[in-house]
Formats: structure tokens, C-alpha cells, sequence
């Protein structure tokens, strides 16, 4: 549960209004500004303490015509328009970031840890999956949007079918990933490999070329969703989220064969699409990708806010890799609420499938005899 700040406090009763300044031309933001992090951080603005729209952390605090601040990165600030000043983070220059409002109960692990976080990470700490389930299935009853990011290894590990059916029955709200991602999960559901290996993880003869295939064929159709129109596509993970409905953000890098039609290859372009998404997240699961993970997790909040009720709670966060670096990583580059599972994308899978699908089952009602 979120613990919001007393205001009545008197430090906070006498504080002063935020300090705001024109940026001096576009892109440009004015020395001194305030740069955010993805705690909530409370503005006080004509008397009244706020919290922004659109947090994220790396970027500063405009000021929106209603008088509401903004999370807003600096290449999209205009020129005159009104930036937060100051570094003080405690209140005393109009900005408060209210770190122990996410704080976990003391009495369950050390004081200054995040919700989940009561021990370093460690494939020896036990994964609680029920609570796990109990969250997913809670966000798909109240139509939240858990983004899965995943890398290719859930295609190598035998994950494909695992994660299809959480597609299929509503636990995906978006998915985020790479070209390889899709090129490789295409290649099995057309030919039966992923990077020229079979089931068995063997590689067939003249393998190594038919992730290029793959590609051709949907370049070829014109897009992931028009291979499957055309039949093209009829299983797996792409297969389910177009038939589906589930949208998905590709992002490529400098290494994508191809790529695909719908990968989208200009980074700032890339990272707007993925930010339609966060902004709506209630929730993230990251499976065996470090980049995309970090990439992902630099523009979300800790917490979930709704500006039309005021509620705020913590944004769930799980990190699932089978080396501890990874998890570390996402910590170190700020995503400090991320609880980290140390295991295998494959087991992580089946393991939670089983839990959410008691979770789901334990809510229906009973037969009428």
C-alpha cells in the first residue's frame, strides 16, 4: 500500500510554490532545472502540492496551462515554456520525492527497501509465484495493462506456447521486443526452427538461413499482421497477439537481419511508441532481456497514478533472468522497485501459468448443481 506525505506537516505548510523558469529555446532546458526520478515526486503550485503527469525519471517538470506539472523529457520542451527549478528534493525549494511512501513494512524486511525487496538478489531467494498470480489475474479483472518485455531466449527455452496462452486469455496488455523476438518465433511457427535449431535445440541442415526466410516471407505480405491474414502465420506468440488484439512495440538495433516491416528502426521513433504503452502500465514482467528491460524500466514510475481519483499504489515490477547481473543492472540504472526471479525464462513460465490458472480458477463461481 502507498503511504502518501502528510502536508499538514509544518514544513511543508510553509514551504514555498515551486520556482518555475522559461526554457531559453527549444530543447533547451534553463540551468538549474529540476531533473525527475520515478519516485512520486509532490510540486506545489499556487499553494497546493501535486504530483505530475506522466512521470518517468531523466526528464524535467513543465508547467501545463491548468496549472498541473508534467513529466516532460528536454527534446520536446519549447522555448518560453515554464521549467522547475531547484535540486532540493525535500520540500524546501516546492519539490518533495516522497521515497518512504512505497516503503515495504518494516516489520517484513530492512527499512529503506522497495515493496518485494527485503534481501540482495539472489538465485537462492524464494519466488512468492501465488502473489505473482494474484497480481495478474487482479489487473485483468480491473482492465490494468501489465507490459511483458521479453527477449529471444523465451523462444530457445520453450516458452513460445506458454506465453501464447498468456496472450490469449487476457494477461498481456502489450508486448515489447526486439526484431529477433518476432523473426524468431515467425521462423518456428513457418518452419519449424528458431536460428536454424529444432525442438531439440539440434541444427538442421541449411538452418542458419532460414530466420531470413522467415523475414522475406513477411516482407513479402507487408506486415506481421498480414502474414497472418494471409495464413502465412498460424500459431505462436505473433499469431496470438494479432488474433488477439494485443498490440506490440518492435525496436531494432544496429545487429536485426531484415528486419521485419513492423520494426521500427529509428530510436527516438522506437521509444515514443514504447512510451504510449508505459504510460497506461499497472504492472511489467521482463523475461531474459537486459536492454530492452532497462530501456523499458527508464521510462516507468515506481507507482501506478490516477490524476481523476488521486489514487497511487506501487507499480509492479518483476525482472525474470537467469544470471543475477541482469537483475542487478536494471537496479543500478534506477528501476530500483524491480523484484528479480533467477531462473530460466522456460520454468519461470510454466511455473506462473500453474499459479494463474489456480488464481483465475479459485474466483469463479461455483456450478449450480
Amino acid at each position: 500500500m502507498y503511504r502518501p506525505p502528510d502536508f499538514t506537516q509544518p514544513r511543508f505548510a510553509r514551504a514555498p510554490d515551486a520556482r518555475f523558469e522559461p526554457a531559453p529555446q527549444d530543447g533547451v532546458l534553463p540551468e538549474g532545472f529540476f531533473a525527475t526520478t520515478n519516485l512520486p515526486t509532490y510540486v506545489r503550485v499556487a499553494g497546493e502540492w501535486k504530483l505530475p503527469r506522466d512521470p518517468r525519471m531523466d526528464s524535467a517538470l513543465v508547467l501545463d496551462p491548468d496549472n498541473v506539472p508534467r513529466v516532460l523529457e528536454g527534446r520536446y520542451v519549447r522555448r518560453g515554456q515554464l521549467v522547475a527549478m531547484g535540486f532540493a528534493e525535500d520540500g524546501a525549494e516546492g519539490i518533495f520525492v516522497h521515497a518512504a511512501g512505497l516503503l515495504g513494512d518494516p516489520d517484513q524486511g530492512p527499512e529503506g527497501e522497495f515493496k518485494f525487496m527485503s534481501s540482495e538478489v539472489s538465485r537462492e531467494k524464494p519466488t512468492d509465484y501465488g502473489e505473482m498470480a494474484r497480481l495478474l489475474v487482479d489487473e485483468r479483472e480491473r482492465g490494468g495493462r501489465f507490459i511483458w518485455v521479453v527477449g529471444p531466449a523465451v523462444l530457445h527455452s520453450r516458452g513460445r506456447d506458454t506465453l501464447s496462452w498468456f496472450v490469449r486469455n487476457g494477461y498481456v496488455g502489450v508486448l515489447f521486443g526486439g526484431n529477433a523476438v518476432a523473426v524468431h518465433d515467425i521462423e518456428a511457427a513457418t518452419l519449424g526452427t528458431t536460428l536454424g535449431m529444432n525442438g531439440r535445440g539440434i541444427p538442421v541442415e541449411g538452418g542458419h538461413s532460414f530466420h531470413m526466410r522467415a523475414i522475406n516471407r513477411v516482407r513479402r505480405a507487408g506486415s506481421i499482421a498480414a502474414a497472418v491474414e494471409q495464413g502465412i502465420i498460424q500459431e505462436g506468440i505473433m499469431h496470438a497477439l494479432v488474433t488477439s488484439g494485443v498490440p506490440f512495440v518492435l525496436c531494432g538495433s544496429i545487429r536485426d537481419d531484415g528486419p521485419l516491416p513492423d520494426t521500427i528502426t529509428d530510436l527516438v521513433k522506437g521509444q515514443e511508441a514504447m512510451k504510449e504503452y508505459t504510460r497506461q502500465a499497472t504492472g511489467v514482467i521482463m523475461i531474459a532481456t537486459a536492454l530492452h528491460s532497462i530501456a523499458t524500466g527508464n521510462m516507468l514510475p515506481s507507482y501506478v497514478y490516477r490524476e481523476e481519483t488521486g489514487e497511487v499504489r506501487p507499480l509492479t515490477t518483476i525482472c525474470v533472468d537467469s544470471s543475477e547481473f541482469v537483475v542487478s543492472k536494471l537496479k543500478d540504472r534506477g528501476t530500483h522497485q524491480a523484484f528479480g526471479v533467477i531462473t530460466n525464462a522456460q520454468d519461470f513460465l510454466h511455473v506462473l501459468r500453474h499459479y494463474v490458472e489456480v488464481e483465475a480458477a479459485s474466483r469463479e463461481p461455483a456450478a449450480v448443481g
